[in-house]
């Protein structure tokens, strides 16, 4: 009905089975040539119905994102772009020289996203979901307490409420609420990047809400998925800055500051996530990620002042899971 032009004699459907998200996706072929992503949400979850008019919204401002074709909200059905099954990831074997381009490209989208100024993004306000702010810090920290150090490393009860207590965890969510927010695309991530020709498209940008750039950029460098090494990180980090000086955007003194503790919290979130979806929902590949991203937090944690504890739990967490 909605696509006359499109060969129908031989409609192949395949399941794209796809990280922890309650959509569904199928890769719909009609030939060689012809080829769409059929999403099929939940209507119950007011994330979901928001993804269409995000996605238009960052493609008017130039940022790179699938082409929404048709969307039945009555159903919760999306029709779009098919970008191809190369995400970013799918290149981490790659040497440096090649996964580099493909990085760049990537902070060449979200510098723009977090340069879109502030008269622009209240267009999207009615869209987007509460902004990062101190109560969504903490619900982070508590989501990892509770997932990864309760659930997946079963810490007693007793140890983990004291460490979940710590004054300076709190005075973090504080303290980084009280700086200036951007939009950011809140899953950053290399799974959530494909390359096409090339050039990186964002996706699973629903989640999208005000909040630090830092937090997209640990995202993407602190990324559990693919080990980055440390002058790979320091090589995007310089680029990431370049782009947002060209962009009219000064880069302050807090900048190091904000991204060690935007990364020790998205590193919380992550392992948060991975400890609900894989024992709580059944996906059990995330576990897999589970070590990688506890010696990340620990060494990122043993660089912020007055998290002894806390350091030292993980210490002890990343031994166990050598």
């Amino acid at each position: 009905m909605h696509f006359p032009r499109l060969d129908v004699a031989e409609i192949k459907i395949s399941p794209i089975h796809k990280g922890g998200s309650d959509r569904k996706f199928y890769r719909i072929r009609c030939s060689a040539e012809q080829a769409l992503i059929l999403v099929k949400y939940n209507l119950g979850r007011e994330e979901n119905r928001h993804y269409v008019p995000i996605a238009n919204f960052l493609g008017e401002h130039g940022i790179r994102v699938p082409e929404i074709y048709f969307h039945d909200p009555d159903e919760g059905l999306i029709w779009l772009e098919d970008l191809g099954e190369r995400d970013l990831y799918s290149y981490r074997q790659e040497s440096w020289l090649v996964r580099r381009v493909f990085y760049e490209s990537a902070l060449d989208q979200i510098a723009t996203l977090h340069a879109l100024p502030e008269s622009v993004c209240m267009e999207m306000k009615e869209h987007l979901p509460a902004e990062f702010n101190t109560e969504l810090y903490l619900w982070e920290q508590n989501y990892f307490f509770k997932n990864c150090l309760g659930r997946y490393f079963k810490i007693d009860k007793t140890k983990l409420g004291s460490l979940n207590a710590l004054p300076a965890l709190k005075e973090i969510a504080e303290r980084l609420a009280s700086f200036p927010r951007v939009l950011v695309h809140r899953d950053f991530q290399s799974q959530n990047i494909i390359i096409r020709n090339g050039q990186a498209y964002l996706i699973d940008f629903q989640g999208m809400r005000p909040g630090l750039a830092e937090y997209d950029l640990a995202s993407l460098l602190y990324d559990p998925y693919v080990d980055l090494a440390a002058a790979e990180r320091a090589e995007l980090i310089a680029y990431y800055r370049a782009r947002q000086l060209e962009n009219g955007i000064a880069i302050d003194g807090d900048f190091d500051l904000k991204l060690r503790l935007c990364a020790m919290q998205r590193l919380m979130q992550a392992l948060g996530a991975y400890g609900f979806l894989g024992l709580v929902k059944g996906h059990k590949h995330f576990l897999n990620h589970v070590p990688a991203a506890v010696r990340s937090l620990h060494s990122i944690v043993a660089n912020i002042d007055r998290q002894t504890e806390l350091e030292k739990a993980l210490s002890e967490l990343t031994q166990q899971s050598v």
